[in-house]
């Protein structure tokens, strides 16, 4: 039977016996339930420089050099490099740099803090770092004959400078654009919903207390939640370029103008469901039971219903179920693809369920930021389906211990297609000869239509008539 078509089967039997829901044994002790993006983890990229050819036009027909040679990177990479150098220091801007095993946040986080205090908006340090990053490089080719030089342009993975530029934004909180300094200088943009939330609240006087990068309590949930429902693309993107045009960068507007700029696409999404318990001493006894009976919430079938995809023998994932534990916090992990959903026990008084997308196609979506809102809509379905998913029965288990809420984002059950009488078979009819025929056979073969013969084919050769034979005589 096929992974899909037993889960449904699971969902089925669940309803039928009227189990016990996780959402019935969290009734009445859950004070808050908040959908929100969390961290959020941007590339940028120039569209019309991803290729050799277009790396050629770059140098030649832009710039206008004679020669598209591999120096001209570098001459570009000093100049960005020699501005960061004077943005800091015209405004006394911290630069900071990471050891190679230094954890950047943990750096960070006294400039940030300070920032916030503060209420002051700007860039608050400026991070630099060696990384590996995806550049062109440009090697010399043997020419066919006399003449300039020419160079061939591919991608490869190089050792180069990047600069992390921390910023507190007074949309967004705290936030960071990492700029590579060679060519084609790709970026990455990180952003935490919840902290934009938190900035949004505090400007709007909704009253709340934090947990970690979450909420504890809030005055007023519901308006909490449609501020988390109004961040979206547009708004992320506001925030890039509003940064774009206060940072140095590689790349001015004259580049712009004639179509080298930066566009952003989803890397890592974070998509959470926190609901926050009234008995903290009971949040861990219960979620602790909830790990040992979610210990095989990896097998296809689960995640078939979970994500709402279908997996087919040869789905290219590792299902498995992976726990967890960091001294006494344990995480459940569940798989699929290259994104996985998370579950743990957030400051021991709120559970959060959170699905990590590193791949938006693992989801059916695209990779544009312009498609953030649809694969946001199903990882909060994922999220609700990890919450209320019944365990499938097989022999000798247990009856499934959880069911589905009938909401319209959650997986049904199809109903069986409506049957009725078969129909009679048709009986074959010879169509009848036109009467025209005899006239129409005649233009065309000009004469009666020959006589059939055998079949198209090797034909046994005519027998061949022979003398007969003299007797000798006496």
């Amino acid at each position: 039977m096929a992974a899909g078509v037993r889960a449904r089967a699971a969902i089925t039997a669940a309803n039928a016996a009227g189990v016990t829901t996780i959402s019935q044994v969290l009734d009445g002790h859950v004070t808050l339930d908040l959908e929100c993006l969390d961290r959020v983890y941007l590339n940028g990229y120039v569209p019309n420089l991803q290729v050799s050819g277009q790396v050629v036009t770059f140098l030649t027909q832009h710039l206008g050099n004679p020669i598209p040679s591999p120096a001209l990177f570098t001459k570009i990479g000093q100049r960005f490099r020699a501005a960061v150098a004077r943005f800091a220091a015209d405004h006394h801007i911290p630069v900071v740099h990471f050891d190679k095993d230094a954890r950047k946040a943990e750096v960070m986080r006294p400039y940030l803090d300070a920032a916030q205090t503060a209420g002051r908006s700007g860039v608050v340090a400026v991070g630099v770092a060696q990384e590996f990053q995806r550049v062109f490089t440009g090697t010399q080719r043997k020419p066919d004959g006399p003449g300039a030089p020419q160079f061939t342009f591919t991608k490869a993975d190089r050792r180069v400078s990047v600069y992390y530029f921390y910023v507190w934004d007074e949309e967004f909180g705290p936030a960071f654009i990492k700029v590579c300094s060679y060519f084609p200088y790709p970026m990455k943009v990180w952003v935490n919903g919840h902290e934009w939330a938190k900035q949004q609240a505090r400007r709007l006087g909704i009253g709340f207390t934090e947990l970690a990068n979450g909420f504890a309590t809030c005055d007023d949930p519901d308006r909490l939640q449609q501020l988390c429902d109004r961040l979206g693309p547009a708004t992320i993107q506001e925030l890039f370029e509003r940064w774009l045009a206060r940072l140095p960068l590689p790349l001015g507007q004259t580049d712009r103008a004639a179509g080298y700029w930066w566009e952003l696409s989803m890397r890592q999404v974070e998509v959470s469901r926190t609901l926050v318990l009234d008995q903290p001493r009971q949040a861990r006894a219960f979620f602790e039971a909830l790990v040992a009976d979610n210990l095989g919430i990896g097998r296809p079938d689960e995640i078939s219903l979970i994500f709402d995809r279908r997996i087919r023998s040869d789905t290219d994932s590792g299902f498995a179920t992976r726990v967890v534990t960091r001294g006494v916090e344990v995480t459940v992990n569940v798989f699929y693809k290259h994104s996985r959903i998370k579950q743990y026990l957030k400051e021991g008084r709120a559970v959060r369920v959170e699905t990590v997308c590193n791949s938006p196609g693992d989801l059916g979506c695209q990779r544009r930021l312009v498609h953030l809102d649809q694969l946001q809509a199903r990882a909060r379905a994922a999220n609700r389906r990890r919450v209320h998913q019944p365990e499938p029965t097989r022999p000798g288990d247990r009856p499934a211990r959880a069911d589905l809420h009938r909401r319209p984002d959650q997986l049904r059950p199809d109903p069986a297609a409506p049957q009725g009488p078969h129909p009679a078979p048709a009986t074959l009819q010879h169509l009848r000869a036109h009467q025209r025929r005899g006239a129409v056979r005649a233009v065309l073969h000009q004469g009666p239509r020959p006589a059939a013969g055998p079949p198209a084919g090797r034909q046994r050769p005519a027998s061949v008539a022979t003398a007969p034979q003299r007797t000798p005589s006496g």
